[in-house]
């Protein structure tokens, strides 16, 4: 471990035995009634404690839309691309624009399915809130986040498109994608309120936009390629998202063949009972449709066992929702990520298929399942 993060360990650490910290001011609270007004609330909430930018999608070679029921799973790319921004609680006694009063950390991963190859890598930095920092920040504005050269923007003059750059290659991999909305922000839970536990404190603000056109260039190996496909992008900032006794979670988020969007979690304890469920499922064009906790069930199936961390992850499911009863797998079993020297966490985040009760090919997204490793710690 180097000086700087062992460093950086330690400050947080001073920060969670303290019992005072910096509390959310009124813009950035999390509490229901609220009304998420955008582009605003596309950009960060610095007064809350815990904040993600989190993108995935399914991509192959070629600038055609290509289609999702029919294309050759082996043909596919992964894409997972997340930005993270924690607040340390270290403002106070720590003047000056190095002071880490927050932290932001990157994790991008490629997953190859027909080479059955998972690419995968890290940043983290330290940021005093500045936002005129060119190198890192995260902006209130809009979405705007960069950690040295890796950037996800949105771009209000380009039909609100997202453009996720990471040109320098880490792990063999860089990427240029943009990601252009073809549906309206879909609120989650109570027009973005969403529960994540029993007690009312314990709730996100989240919204998602499912079936982005994504379109760009990867680069593997210093080999650039064209690329195209479907992605999702979710947004959720916090002051408590997980209760006391929740160990981590599992969640889906599918893009359907029909046009519609799927979403499903549940959150852990460590004896694998259910603290708390939830999701949502919108038709092309339709409504949405928030499901209460006793609505939602994952079966775990098939286990992989990691050969890194030993955790054990299904990686297939059968989910059941008000929208269905479906079969979830996992399009590659190794796609488990080790963020110790970001994060500190072990997950498995991975690119998976939704299938009907005939086998049929119904959905594409990714599957994220926390906890298994070592209980998350937000």
């Amino acid at each position: 471990m180097s000086p700087a993060r062992r460093h950086l360990l330690a400050l947080l650490a001073a920060a969670a035995a303290s019992p005072a910290r910096a509390q959310a001011d009124d813009e950035d609270s999390i509490r229901r009634g609220r009304t998420l007004v955008f582009p605003r609330d596309h950009g960060a909430h610095p007064g809350s404690r815990t904040e993600w930018w989190y993108a995935t999608g399914w991509l192959v070679a070629g600038t055609a839309a290509p289609a999702a029921a029919s294309v050759d799973a082996a043909a596919l790319l992964g894409l997972q691309l997340t930005f993270f921004r924690s607040r340390t609680g270290l403002a106070a006694g720590l003047p000056g624009r190095f002071a880490p009063r927050q932290l932001l950390f990157g994790h991008a991963a490629l997953a190859e399915i027909g080479a059955r190859r998972h690419r995968h890598a890290q940043r983290i930095a330290r940021w005093a809130g500045d936002e005129d920092r060119a190198a890192v920040h995260a902006r209130r504005a809009d979405t705007a986040l960069a950690i040295g050269t890796w950037s996800l923007q949105r771009e209000p003059g380009a039909g609100g498109r997202f453009v996720a750059r990471l040109p320098a290659p880490e792990a063999g991999f860089a990427l240029e994608l943009a990601l252009v909305p073809t549906q309206p922000v879909l609120l989650q839970g109570d027009a973005g309120f969403s529960r994540k536990g029993p007690l009312p404190s314990q709730a996100s603000h989240y919204y998602s936009l499912p079936q982005l056109d994504v379109a760009g260039t990867v680069v593997r190996d210093g080999r650039p390629q064209a690329v195209r496909g479907r992605g999702w992008l979710d947004h959720e900032w916090s002051e408590t998202l997980l209760a006391d006794d929740a160990v981590g979670w599992d969640w889906i988020g599918i893009d359907l063949v029909d046009g519609g969007a799927l979403t499903a979690f549940r959150l852990l304890r460590r004896d694998g009972s259910v603290v708390w469920a939830g999701g949502s499922h919108r038709a092309a064009g339709g409504a949405v449709r928030d499901f209460a906790p006793a609505e939602v069930h994952f079966e775990p199936g098939r286990i992989w066992v990691s050969p890194g961390s030993g955790a054990r992850y299904p990686v297939q499911w059968r989910i059941q929702t008000p929208a269905g009863r479906f079969t979830l797998a996992a399009l590659l079993d190794a796609q488990e990520l080790d963020s110790r020297a970001s994060t500190g966490a072990i997950y498995w985040e991975g690119l998976s298929e939704l299938l009907d009760a005939r086998g049929a090919r119904v959905g594409a997204g990714y599957l994220e399942m926390t906890g298994y490793a070592a209980a998350m710690k937000l």
